[in-house]
């Protein structure tokens, strides 16, 4: 079977992984200090706060802005759903903007007039932007609707670990920045997760909000704050030290590998991604025509020995905030065709173009079937 994704975990990690297990040390500790102070290095901002997931780091990102109950924040309608999730679990209220077809990223003029239309109805207070696959949102037209609205911007990062921006690297450019480690993700540590920042007193007060709201002095602990166990542990950030250490070698292998895909898809009737410059390529996802049963073909894909998956979540679409909000799917049309059509296929660092030739071919046969 050709796996969705498979991880990249060689020896080094392994050994690395080993090393701090059979050093007793396993909870949050030096190899999550360092490895903060890489992913910082390696992402042009002040600071970065390891955590267990990155829905931990949108949630706590929420939580440390101040941001909850009659609040109102903007997230992408198509996105994975802890996008949304994590404003349901502060209290604040959902606003899901449609996306751009080809990019599948926030459209930024349907943005502009959501922001206009909610400012003074109810207190709209953030934007989280979504780097969705890997491809890099327009940041600067982002920023500068929510610099004119005084508005708070959290980058769902969680596919876009070196995705390149203006020269720089997305996650860094918004007031917060949220990743994923994920065994999805091309560099991962199984679960996990890291917020980038460039304020000093957010970082401590995100550090506080990951562990409990434990504050250590000469006198010992003391609980300063409600907080979370939201913490990374020391042996997952040994692995991400070594990966970090190969991660832009794996993102020009993964710009070989959509541009095969391109090559190879470019014979059939199926809707391809933008190639965006700074795309990261973290998933590759096609568009079906509306005609292909996407279901059946999936089906037909695994008998193949070819795992294929649906793309992210429609969020109007999705039962709980279908009965709490009704929203009006009408303004929302690209979010719902990429949500019922986006078909995603294998794709990671360790693949060849041979294997690529061979799933656009049983693919090419299950269509036509």
């Amino acid at each position: 079977m050709i796996k969705l994704s498979a991880p990249s975990i060689s020896d080094e990690e392994y050994s690395a992984a080993v090393r701090v297990l059979k050093s007793g040390n396993l909870v949050h500790g030096e190899e999550c200090l360092l490895f903060e102070k890489e992913l910082a290095e390696y992402l042009g901002c002040d600071d970065v706060v390891v955590v267990s997931s990155c829905t931990a780091a949108l949630h706590l990102s929420l939580i440390a802005l101040g941001i909850g109950q009659n609040d109102a924040v903007i997230v992408p309608d198509f996105t994975f759903a802890a996008t949304a999730n994590v404003v349901e679990l502060t209290g604040a209220d959902v606003v899901p903007i449609d996306v751009d077809i080809n990019t599948y990223n926030i459209d930024c003029n349907k943005l502009k007039d959501v922001v206009e239309k909610w400012n003074g109805v109810k207190r709209l207070r953030a934007i989280i932007p979504v780097h969705e696959f890997g491809c890099p949102a327009d940041m600067s037209s982002i920023m500068e609707i929510a610099t004119g609205s005084n508005l708070l911007v959290i980058e769902d990062a969680a596919c876009a670990l070196g995705t390149a921006y203006n020269g720089g690297k997305v996650g860094a450019i918004g007031d917060l920045g949220c990743f994923s480690f994920h065994p999805r993700k091309a560099l991962t540590t199984g679960e996990g997760g890291a917020i980038a920042v460039n304020d000093k007193d957010l970082a401590n007060h995100l550090r506080l909000l990951r562990n409990h709201g434990i504050e250590y002095d000469s006198g010992g602990m003391n609980f300063v704050l409600p907080g979370y166990n939201y913490r990374m542990t020391n042996f997952q950030a040994a692995m991400g030290r070594t990966q970090l250490k190969k991660y832009d070698g794996w993102i020009e292998v993964r710009k070989k590998l959509q541009k095969e895909y391109r090559n190879e898809l470019n014979k059939l009737e199926v809707s391809l991604p933008l190639e965006v410059p700074g795309h990261s390529w973290q998933s590759f996802m096609i568009i079906l025509p509306e005609e292909v049963d996407r279901q059946q073909l999936i089906s037909k894909l695994r008998d193949k020995g070819i795992e294929a998956g649906s793309g992210a979540q429609a969020i109007h679409c999705l039962k709980y905030y279908k009965e709490k909000y009704n929203f009006q799917s009408e303004k929302l049309k690209n979010a719902e065709i990429l949500y019922k059509h986006g078909l995603v296929l294998p794709f990671c660092q360790s693949m060849g173009a041979e294997q690529i030739v061979d799933i656009v071919f049983k693919l090419s046969e299950c269509i036509r079937a």
